[in-house]
Parts: structure tokens; C-alpha cells; sequence
């Protein structure tokens, strides 16, 4: 679970490991709710609350199909207002004083691992793609390589700098991107 202040606020965000979306007897139930209606059982499901000091305000729970993902350091944004929450192969942006769903965007076609703040938009590091988000969820570009953006370990495998994003592939073929989606240099 990873909990977050956010001046008179918490935000408690988790996995929902055991929730079945077609039922009305689960564990938590939810306020709002923002799973996928398509018929296919979401990959990814992730309970969020709200608290002003103890109290909860109220409840969402959102899931996306695409592949699993985990809840991490880099797996949310929170800034002033909203936050942004990565879930299968989609970004979520949430309002922090309601949980009112702001955008969905479906980021990457597979799984997105992490976002990044980036000036006033996101990069999202996906498993197929490397994206770049404005603040409203619209794709300003998205780039893929020759494999998964990962590599065995998980380590050293995506990082921004100052003026490229580095990223390796299962391959191990490295990647650097500019801040416009241009590829720069790809070895091998």
C-alpha cells in the first residue's frame, strides 16, 4: 500500500487482490468505480481512499487489461490538485478532492511500468512503447523498440536526464530518446 499527504488529505492506494468485478459482495466496496466494462476480466485492479484526518471521504477502484501491474515508487504522480496512477496499459488521473476521474488514456499496449513529471507533461516507460503525455492524457508521441522495454533484473532499464530518456531492451540494445520523441541513438 502506498499512502500519500496531500495538505488536508490522505490518499490510501492498494492492489485489490481479491475483488470480482461482476459481484456486489466483495470486501471493499467502492464509491465510484472506473474498471473496465469490456468483458474481459481487468489484469490490474487498485483500491484508492480518501481521508480528511481520519474520515473517509469517499472511495474508487479502478482496473485496465493489458498486463499486471504492481504499485511502486514510480507508479504515481500527485501534484496540487490530481494524481496519476499507472494500471495495466493505462494511466489513470484522478482528482485528489473527490476521486473524480478526470482522463484515462491507454498509454502503452501492453503494460505501463512508470511515470515521470516531465515540465508540464508525463513520460510514461510502458513495456512496448516509451509515451509522452500532455496534462490532459493526449499522447504527444510514442516511440517502441526492437523488444520489451526491460531487461532480467529490472535494473538500469529506463532513466530521464537532462536532455535525452535513456531506455534497454530485453536485449539489452539501448535507447536514447529526445524530449520529442526522436530517436537519437540505438545500439546494439
Amino acid at each position: 500500500m502506498q499512502q500519500y499527504n496531500i495538505g488536508k488529505y490522505r490518499i490510501e492506494i492498494f492492489k485489490e487482490e481479491n475483488i470480482n468485478v461482476s459481484s456486489t459482495d466483495n470486501v471493499n466496496q467502492y464509491d465510484l468505480d472506473y474498471i473496465d466494462k469490456l468483458g474481459y476480466k481487468p489484469s490490474t485492479v487498485i483500491g484508492i481512499k480518501l481521508y480528511i484526518d481520519e474520515k473517509q471521504l469517499t472511495s474508487a477502484v479502478i482496473g485496465a487489461t493489458g498486463g499486471g501491474t504492481g504499485i511502486g515508487k514510480n507508479s504515481t504522480i500527485i501534484e496540487y490538485d490530481r494524481f496519476l496512477i499507472c494500471c495495466s496499459d493505462s494511466i489513470f488521473c484522478l482528482s485528489i478532492t473527490d476521486l473524480a476521474l478526470l482522463w484515462r488514456r491507454q498509454a502503452d499496449d501492453a503494460t505501463c511500468f512508470e511515470i515521470f513529471k516531465y515540465e508540464d507533461s508525463y513520460i510514461v516507460h510502458g513495456e512496448l512503447n516509451i509515451s509522452r503525455l500532455n496534462k490532459n492524457g493526449e499522447v504527444l508521441w510514442q516511440q517502441s523498440g526492437a523488444d520489451i522495454f526491460t531487461t532480467l533484473d529490472g535494473k538500469d532499464d529506463f532513466k530521464l536526464t537532462e536532455n535525452y530518456i535513456l531506455a534497454t531492451d530485453w536485449e539489452s540494445r539501448k535507447y536514447k530518446f529526445d524530449y520529442d520523441g526522436n530517436v537519437v541513438k540505438t545500439t546494439e
